[in-house]
């Protein structure tokens, strides 16, 4: 048990992410009470059968008053109106966090309506599966993963202190914390999960569509390659959705390198120059070994939560 860091905390939403946290800070005695929102009813009655927080509500302003953390875990296209909701309600000195995977229009969002005397630090664990609901998480989801935190520019040693404590919090769930920029980190997740998600997207899509080959085909003679597309692939819709249109920039200027390098790889195709493609196999096979070396591997691959988040 790591021990309390929080007095109340109010999670808004609890699918995948919210629930894994919920479970984590229960395990790991970070706080003394925790208050589930959530507008879906049936999300509701599944929380109090698992028995997730003290407190669950359809109330955004029950959850949120006198709570020191509140994290919001709500697909990111819906956090403008939780928030604003939520926001004559915050504690004075609350920390206002959140999981998603973008991190420059969600600060503009979660500042917008925030009161004087709050502090708003954005946060993203890289952790994920490919499941949604309550029922799809689970206390270990962050052991050895990253999460980045993107604090604004304020200078003041409340904010540090509040900076150092979430980050404290996200320790004692199992993580690593890295600080960074909030617009630097949506490029670095533009190239690292945006756009794997999207090509993941686009060739299920592209299989799918061939006249020439059955759905039937596509699915009995998958080989391992595709089989980790489908799986990719069946992430959250409406979050995956929320992601592309906010962090729509950085993914076109990713997009764009992406696509002059795969115009240059199907001229190499095309004109048999067996150097070039055998030079980019061999380097990228390197990456992939610096991921496995880093930790950042799924370690139970055929346990069924193989990440597919970002």
């Amino acid at each position: 048990m790591t021990g309390q860091l929080f007095e109340r905390i109010a999670l808004i939403g609890c699918g995948l992410i919210g629930s894994s946290v919920a479970r984590a800070v229960r395990e790991r005695g970070l706080a003394r009470h925790l208050a589930i929102y959530d507008l879906s009813p049936k999300v509701r009655d599944r929380v109090r059968e698992l028995g997730l927080a003290d407190t669950v509500t359809d109330n955004i302003a029950e959850a949120v008053t006198g709570a020191d953390l509140i994290i919001y875990a709500t697909p990111p296209m819906a956090m403008a109106e939780a928030a604003a909701a939520a926001a004559p309600h915050y504690a004075t000195g609350a920390v206002i966090s959140d999981v998603g995977s973008v991190k420059g229009a969600i600060a503009d969002i979660l500042n917008k309506d925030a009161p004087e005397g709050v502090f708003v630090i954005p946060g993203h664990p890289i952790a994920g599966t490919e499941q949604s609901g309550p029922d799809a998480g689970f206390a270990a989801l962050f052991d050895g993963r990253w999460v980045i935190l993107t604090p604004s520019d304020r200078a003041d040693e409340a904010y540090a202190v509040a900076v150092a404590k979430l980050s404290a919090f996200w320790r004692g769930l199992g993580a690593q914390v890295e600080l960074m920029d909030a617009r630097h980190h949506d490029l670095v997740l533009a190239v690292t999960s945006h756009l794997p998600h999207l090509i993941a997207y686009n060739i299920v899509g592209t299989a799918a569509d061939l006249e020439e080959v059955t759905q039937a085909e596509v699915m009995k003679f998958s080989a391992g390659g595709f089989r980790d597309f489908t799986r990719i692939a069946a992430s959250d819709p409406v979050m995956w959705r929320d992601v592309f249109i906010l962090n729509k920039d950085a993914v076109l200027e990713i997009l764009g390198r992406f696509t002059e390098d795969l115009q240059a790889l199907s001229r190499a195709i095309r004109w048999g120059e067996a150097d070039k493609l055998e030079e980019l196999f061999t380097r990228t096979r390197e990456i992939r070994r610096g991921v496995i070396a880093l930790g950042q591997e799924d370690p139970t691959p055929n346990f069924g939560r193989n990440r597919a988040k970002d």
